[in-house]
């Protein structure tokens, strides 16, 4: 059986955008369980089962009872995180290093060297035969300048905020001398609820993150804190350019941290180099005070008999001088008026009355994605791949991740949270035209590597790339279906014809053939071809053809005519190559690697259907897929990709599998993170893609079966499905 929840529309996208406005902005509690009221009560008009998710959500609050590298866990608004270990802080980040780090992060916090040598992009181009004409590409990844310049800017740890616990000789604590741990996330209220035994005494710690600013409330309860066993250490790092590390413990000379204020209140004024920004901590313990340990070392005690309640703000700008600190009361208060109707808005997925094992996993998974993302992957940006846990590529945002990250807020019904991103696209617009006219090529060419100015960085694979290219065409269109109002066109219109020119520009006529190549120099999402000689990629066929289809069907909307240009080059683009019966990744030998992204199953998984792709060719790729590819060399969001062709193929049982196929690239740990290798212990594209998956599988898509959640297995295969809210996918 399957039960799903057809709510109107309209209702739904109203609780959506105020559950969603809520998460970064102030609006009244009442308001807040008004418009979740009015969800509800469409729901019931429907004559739906009402899915109870305080009890979906809370079954999967993440427990810990041991010291676990890769079970840290985070808290957040989308803007900021802070990542914490067993005792609700960052005391032992040691502990922490080889697993899923401790940091502080916020999407404002860059920082960049000095470049005396004036490195610049010019000095990595590198010229590319394009049909009859030499195109520069910034391919030059080795060398000062691209080191520079790849490095710059990075994003930076603001903070650590720990405990200083000693023991009755004045000697400190380890991890291995805590007892009795048991900590959990709460993520109804966002809250994570720490409690362990020290030095033979309690200690149980709250801790929660402002909705919106980058702001954290702790409370602490235990005899260590009167007995002077118990202190909070706040330390400031110097920044590092490093592919992941951002946080430089050894040059204490090389950044200046600036402590005022007086009982009650302190800010630190920090500089790196170019780089300021302000901290501040606040206790309403009158005898709570601050003192200096070491440089960039400042310890917060109290001589209370067992407690002790402070916050803690960063912020990009000096606090204003007549401005009041946050207060606990205030963060833990607000923190849980935000969750509560987070997840009380938008879609929602109940499997617990399955009874295929694996069920209970993937809502599991679901749940904690849902939660992940929206601390991480829902700023004013596109994300890094690790959000704001910790860096990778230097803390630099990858374009082509971005659908990945942020596509399925909108599938789920939190439009909002996708579009705070899309406001990054029209501001670097400038910066994309450039690009392409430099390339002479009309438009906007999006990147790949970047940092928040949008300039792209030097590498020898991310300049020829282009799926990324269609990803501001397919959030617009998603975000027109949520809400297709003239407002809505006339904000992303300039957006998608921009990104079509330059899909127009890019192909090239083959006399011999007489139509249109994608390529070269290019380099498909697999990522593993030469952009001198690679010809015309599966994926990337079909998502040009769909991508001007779409820009052709916003014209129409606005009231213009079809683009001829479109036309013509829709019509006389390349075909997908077919060998022995199948899909080829590319139309130039080697044809397949059977390594890396299975990207061609996108050509009818993440794309929806064209006229390129025969079903019949890509069932028999899809199996061929499956059964050979080398799938440990493989990325988390390959496994969603899997999912969604086969759930377009009508074979749910085979999107079921893909969901939860048992390898190291699929693990999900404890705090619902997609763990790769020891290089990438987290990677959020994957938690993105799993949610994109199951709202396609359970709310439909364009051109799909009109049965209930069309993408799972039925009840006589053990699936039983309750969802509400979901928006049809293309």
């Amino acid at each position: 059986m399957v039960i799903i929840h057809d709510i109107d529309r309209g209702a739904t996208r109203s609780a959506t955008v105020s559950a969603a406005n809520d998460f970064t902005m102030n609006a009244k509690i009442s308001h807040r369980f008004i418009i979740a009221f009015a969800m509800w009560f469409s729901a019931g008009l429907a004559g739906a089962v009402e899915i109870d998710r305080a009890a979906m959500v809370r079954r999967h609050d993440p427990v810990v009872t041991k010291l676990d590298p890769l079970a840290a866990l985070s808290l957040g608004n989308g803007t900021f995180a802070f990542t914490a270990d067993i005792t609700g802080l960052q005391t032992f980040p040691e502990e922490y290093q080889a697993g899923i780090p401790l940091h502080t992060q916020a999407e404002w916090g860059w920082h960049s060297f000095p470049n005396p040598a004036n490195y610049k992009l010019a000095d990595c181009l590198e010229e590319y035969a394009v049909g009859d004409r030499q195109v520069s590409y910034a391919s030059q990844q080795s060398g000062p300048a691209a080191d520079w310049l790849r490095a710059n800017p990075h994003r930076i740890d603001l903070g650590r905020l720990g405990f200083r616990l000693r023991n009755a000789d004045g000697s400190a604590v380890t991890a291995s001398e805590l007892t009795e741990i048991h900590q959990s996330l709460d993520l109804w209220r966002g809250v994570i609820v720490s409690k362990f035994k020290c030095a033979g005494e309690p200690v149980t710690v709250r801790t929660a993150c402002h909705p919106e600013r980058a702001g954290l409330a702790v409370e602490v309860v235990s005899p260590l804190v009167g007995k002077k066993q118990l202190s909070v250490e706040l330390s400031f790092p110097g920044a590092k350019a490093d592919w992941k590390q951002c946080a430089d413990w050894t040059t204490p000379n090389a950044h200046q941290t600036t402590l005022s204020g007086k009982r009650g209140s302190w800010t630190f004024a920090r500089r790196l180099n170019d780089t300021r920004y302000f901290v501040r901590l606040a206790s309403a313990d009158s005898t709570a005070n601050v003192t200096e340990t070491e440089p960039h070392h400042f310890e917060l005690s109290a001589t209370t008999k067992n407690s002790l309640a402070f916050t803690c703000e960063f912020a990009p700008e000096a606090f204003a001088a007549e401005s009041k600190p946050l207060a606990c009361a205030e963060i833990f208060d607000s923190t849980s008026a935000k969750w509560e109707p987070f997840w009380k808005s938008g879609a929602a997925l109940d499997l617990s009355a399955s009874r295929d094992p694996r069920a209970k996993e993937l809502e599991r998974r679901v749940v904690l994605s849902q939660y992940l993302t929206a601390i991480q992957c829902a700023g004013t940006m596109p994300p890094q791949e690790t959000g704001l846990t910790y860096n990778s590529w230097f803390g630099k945002s990858h374009l082509e991740m971005h659908w990945w990250h942020a596509a399925h807020f909108a599938l789920w019904g939190r439009c909002e949270l996708l579009e705070r991103s899309l406001g990054w696209y029209e501001r670097t617009l400038p910066v994309a035209q450039a690009l392409a006219e430099r390339q002479g090529f009309n438009g906007a060419r999006w990147p790949k590597m970047v940092g928040p100015d949008g300039a792209e960085s030097p590498s020898k694979i991310a300049p020829f790339l282009i799926w990324q290219q269609t990803h501001p065409i397919y959030f617009a269109e998603l975000c027109y279906r949520a809400e297709p109002t003239p407002e809505t066109l006339n904000r992303y219109q300039a957006l998608v014809a921009e990104s079509a020119e330059f899909m127009a520009s890019f192909p090239l006529l083959n006399s011999r053939t007489g139509r249109y190549d994608l390529g070269p120099a290019l380099i498909p999402a697999q990522e593993c071809y030469d952009p001198r000689t690679t010809l015309n990629p599966t994926y990337e066929l079909a998502a040009w053809w769909w991508g001007l289809e779409t820009a052709q069907q916003w014209r129409l909307r606005a009231g213009l005519t079809r683009e001829p240009r479109w036309d013509e080059l829709q019509q006389m683009l390349a075909r997908p190559t077919v060998r022995d019966g199948v899909y080829t990744a590319i139309s130039t030998p080697p044809f397949t690697n059977r390594h890396d992204h299975p990207s061609l199953l996108c050509a009818l998984g993440v794309t929806p259907s064209t006229p390129l792709i025969d079903r019949a060719i890509m069932n028999r790729t899809f199996d061929d897929v499956r059964d050979n590819w080398e799938w440990p060399t493989t990325w988390g969001w390959d496994y969603p990709t899997l999912a969604m062709t086969a759930a377009r193929l009508g074979r749910p049982a085979d999107a079921i599998e893909a969901l939860l196929m048992p390898v190291q690239k699929n693990t999900y740990l404890p705090n619902g993170h997609n763990y790769q290798d020891e290089r990438l212990t987290l990677y959020l594209p994957g938690n993105g893609g799993l949610l994109a998956a199951v709202a396609m599988m359970a709310g439909g898509w364009e051109d799909g079966p009109e049965s209930p959640a069309p993408g799972f297995p039925t009840r006589d295969a053990g699936w039983e499905v309750k969802a509400e809210g979901f928006q049809k996918m293309p």
